[in-house]
């Protein structure tokens, strides 16, 4: 399968089921904390260029991309769809993130490294687990303060 063609299948279709299908209200309310969490993956990967935790064929030009096409696509919408259903729920919240997060460091890990998507280096598929847990809770108490803050 063409990474590229992957790629923007994966955001098309996911972006096109966010903006038919979320509810304005939704999206408006989780957008903060959505963009906050795609700053914090956004700054991973520029670190990314001098730890090089994992490599991406065609070098930085496409470990940019790559990275833009994964936090504003499936990233993106995922995270504003599990806001939308667990926001409030902390344990529900916690149990889909740890699942998913399971489910992306161990077999969606594999597969998209098979189809050569990326390529871990220093990276341990449990280290992303690790990173992706623990950035899901940090933007539930992101949206905690956002939501207390509010007038």
């Amino acid at each position: 399968m063409n990474v590229n063609f992957f790629r923007v299948v994966n955001a098309i279709l996911l972006w096109t089921i966010t903006v038919i299908f979320l509810p304005k209200s939704s999206f408006k309310r989780f957008l903060p904390v959505t963009l906050f969490c795609s700053c914090i993956l956004l700054v991973q990967t520029l670190l990314n260029l001098l730890f090089k935790w994992w490599k991406v064929k065609g070098g930085t030009k496409f470990i940019v991309l790559d990275a833009l096409a994964f936090i504003f696509g499936p990233f993106f919408a995922i995270n504003l769809w599990v806001f939308h259903f667990t926001y409030g729920k902390y344990l529900l919240y916690f149990f889909v993130n740890f699942v998913m997060d399971i489910i992306f460091a161990f077999p969606l890990n594999a597969l998209f490294q098979k189809i050569g998507h990326y390529k871990l280096k220093k990276f341990k598929p449990i280290t992303l687990f690790l990173i992706s847990f623990a950035l899901a809770n940090v933007n539930y108490g992101f949206q905690k303060l956002m939501e207390k803050n509010k007038p």
